[in-house]
């Protein structure tokens, strides 16, 4: 256990998630739960843990996570950030303990990667593995914007490096009714996002693939037929069909997913 990494887990009604995430942290590091209103029992799970809970109405996950930085009485020095419906593996958990423990004063945080799951079965194709985020932060010396739905890194002093160990998201642990759910409310923000966001040349041709694609995505969202062309590039060029049907079911909702965001940008530009 690395005596100076806190792991931070934002949560709001994952009674269903929760033992699992805690489970796959236990004894790596001190427990902290964000908690945004749940009332499914939540909380309950996360103080019998033996987690520190704290309470924050939920307003970005860029918020709540600097929210926490600031707020949550941290003595460590590093900070891993962990959603309810993702694991650690043993994997990941060693490649976190050798990243922080080598890490040279320059280095201000690490990129991590996951493998999306759908009914157990890795969607490495489906979902353009890997995808990177910024999810271990050294305290003081990183923090998070918003960027569409979710977040991205802001202010950074330093070098950003990369755990190339990915760990476990269980994006349909809920079911497809959840998760369709989910991205109705998320495409809300993204359509706003990328209607505001201009990309530079820079982001454009960064050799950082997850700075490029989001620079990306406001010009690939007014591409006529881009919805469809999204299921495409995710089914066949990037081989999704073999996956089975996990594949193309998760393929069909991206694509669908894109289609919401369109419709809501044109929504959105009308009633300016």
């Amino acid at each position: 256990m690395p005596e100076s990494l806190a792991i931070i887990v934002l949560t709001h009604n994952e009674a269903e998630n929760l033992p699992r995430c805690l489970k796959s942290i236990a004894e790596f590091g001190e427990i902290i739960v964000v908690d945004s209103g749940s009332n499914d029992g939540t909380q309950e799970i996360a103080n019998n843990s033996g987690a520190r809970v704290y309470h924050r109405p939920f307003e970005s996950f860029a918020q709540q996570r600097n929210w926490a930085l600031e707020n949550c009485d941290l003595k460590t020095e590093w900070v891993l950030f962990l959603d309810a419906d993702e694991v650690a593996t043993p994997e990941f958990r060693q490649a976190v303990a050798h990243a922080i423990q080598n890490a040279g004063d320059s280095i201000a945080g690490f990129y991590c990667c996951w493998k999306t799951m759908l009914d157990q079965r890795w969607l490495r194709r489906s979902d353009s593995f890997p995808k990177w985020q910024l999810r271990i932060v050294r305290r003081g010396r990183a923090n998070f914007i918003d960027s569409g739905h979710g977040q991205k890194e802001g202010s950074v002093e330093g070098e950003l490096g990369y755990v190339r160990e990915p760990y476990l998201h269980y994006a349909l642990s809920k079911g497809w009714e959840a998760w369709w759910a989910k991205h109705n409310q998320y495409s809300d923000e993204e359509a706003t996002d990328r209607l505001s966001r201009s990309a530079s040349l820079g982001e454009l041709f960064s050799k950082d693939p997850s700075r490029r694609n989001r620079a990306l995505k406001p010009i690939l969202s007014r591409i006529p037929g881009w919805p469809l062309l999204r299921f495409l590039h995710m089914y066949i060029l990037k081989g999704g069909f073999l996956e089975g049907r996990e594949g193309f079911a998760y393929c069909a909702s991206m694509g669908w997913y894109e289609y919401l965001i369109r419709a809501k940008m044109r929504d959105f530009r009308t009633n300016q």
